[in-house]
């Protein structure tokens, strides 16, 4: 799954690198910390504020 994303989300470079650098900065920063941290730990939080796994 994270590779899938990374994948994707090289793929689109070429069109994030004609933005603003603004733009770029805050598409990079959103797609890494989504992605690369929240998804992947939403479990680990779920369980950590219930105490369950589901």
């Amino acid at each position: 799954m994270l590779t899938l994303w990374a994948i994707g989300v090289a793929m689109l470079s070429p069109m994030v690198g004609g933005w603003h650098w603004v733009l770029q900065l805050a598409f990079y920063v959103a797609a890494g910390i989504a992605w690369l941290w929240v998804l992947p730990m939403r479990r680990m939080l779920l369980w950590m504020e219930t105490g369950r796994w589901r």
